[in-house]
């Protein structure tokens, strides 16, 4: 009998995207997997390589096949340096999501779909479960479980959740229209901000800060009812229905704001957004005013740079360092703006750090399903950040806030971190 091919289904990369790569190889030292590794099977070439033999059945999705898959960061830093322009983000996600639906997948790749699915696309259940994080925080469990040394690696990259969640339903200015706030001095205009899953329980203050400023500089800033999580954790993971459906919620809430630009401060999910007219370009309904969102999307970082933005005028007298996060500075080829609006802070020293862009291990839930090669790279960019002497790391996503903050504390290293914002 004829073996059912693995990728049939309309999620399947396309011959045209897996025929670009070229084997070319300049992908290798940008991969950190790689890097840590030594192993082809664990490059994007290798995967690139292991996806292509798999569609032209020549191969199966063993579970072997499929852990190589699965142990890639979604970095997407060898797509921005591939001279062939291989959209490799793309290929991974559809590769991974024909798995999920006509392969033979993992039972943990279908415990983590439905978590994700069940728990972080749900706003009541996603803050039940801050609410259990943020106790095991404040309790002490989490200072105890730290230095017991069988727990130690276990519950280290757990995520933190700290400081009061950010409820915009509960503003009394919300109320009636959900405006967060209004602009400071000439008006600029008129923007939305994606509040997001994760960003207001682990984050809040990030999304306090984001509305001042922006309130600063002249915008009127609204949070749409209807709007939940963007879908990024989802689309990465392989669930590409779920993400689909989330975008189309946010596609209605967001267009039914009639603002000009979408104001994003988390790297990853700004990074999905973008990129909504890719997850629903066969979609009748939905096509078009996918693409129409997505090119009204900006991270908080960009926009300001563009306007231009209203230098602050206190004095951080500090050394900082920049992680870029991957999805920010590779996928949205945004690098120089938070840099822009960090060296306009009066007694601000900015030190770089060795390679910024290289991935610090977080990638969305990676750092709880591959904890191993995650504490790897962290432990890599926390020596990296701990030779700059920098007193504050500042970057652009909760992922590496939360994976950063776990590094210090796993080295014992003094430090801030923070958002650009």
């Amino acid at each position: 009998m004829a073996r059912k091919p693995t990728f049939s289904g309309p999620f399947a990369p396309s011959d045209i995207d897996l025929s670009r790569c070229v084997h070319c190889g300049l992908c290798l030292e940008h991969c950190p997997t790689y890097t840590e590794t030594g192993l082809e099977t664990e490059s994007p070439r290798g995967r690139l390589y292991l996806i292509k033999a798999i569609a032209e059945e020549r191969i199966d999705a063993t579970p072997a096949t499929i852990g190589h898959l699965d142990l890639c960061l979604q970095c997407r830093n060898c797509e921005a340096v591939c001279p062939s322009g291989v959209p490799y983000g793309r290929i991974m996600e559809g590769a991974r999501a024909e798995i999920l639906a006509n392969g033979r997948p993992p039972l943990a790749w279908r415990l983590r779909a439905l978590f994700l699915r069940e728990v972080i696309a749900r706003p009541g259940r996603m803050a039940a479960l801050a609410a259990l994080l943020r106790l095991y925080r404040v309790s002490g469990l989490r200072w105890l479980a730290e230095r017991v040394p069988f727990l130690r690696e276990r519950v280290l990259l757990a995520p933190t959740i700290s400081g009061p969640a950010f409820r915009p339903d509960g503003r009394a200015s919300a109320r009636a229209r959900s405006v967060l706030a209004r602009p400071r001095g000439e008006a600029r205009g008129r923007v939305a901000l994606l509040t997001g899953c994760i960003m207001p329980h682990a984050y809040g203050r990030v999304h306090e800060a984001t509305v001042r400023v922006l309130a600063r500089n002249g915008l009127e800033v609204v949070a749409p009812p209807g709007q939940l999580c963007c879908g990024a954790l989802h689309a990465h993971n392989g669930d590409r229905p779920t993400a689909r459906a989330l975008a189309r919620r946010n596609i209605d809430a967001f267009l039914n704001a009639q603002v000009e630009t979408v104001v994003v401060n988390s790297a990853g999910c700004g990074s999905a957004m973008k990129e909504y007219g890719e997850l629903l370009a066969d979609d009748p309904e939905y096509a078009e005013k996918a693409k129409r969102l997505a090119a009204s999307v900006k991270d908080i970082t960009e926009l300001l740079a563009e306007l231009p933005f209203e230098a602050p005028t206190g004095r951080v007298e500090a050394i900082v360092t920049y992680q870029d996060p991957c999805h920010l500075a590779h996928a949205q080829h945004i690098s120089s703006a938070p840099r822009e609006l960090l060296a306009a802070i009066t007694g601000l020293r900015l030190v770089e750090m060795a390679q910024p862009d290289r991935c610090c291990g977080s990638a969305g839930i990676y750092s709880l399903t591959h904890s191993e090669m995650s504490l790897d790279l962290l432990d890599g960019k926390t020596r990296d950040i701990a030779a700059t002497g920098a007193g504050i790391i500042a970057t652009a996503n909760p992922g590496c806030m939360a994976q950063i903050e776990a590094g210090l504390r796993r080295h014992r290293l003094p430090g801030r971190v923070v958002h650009v914002v």
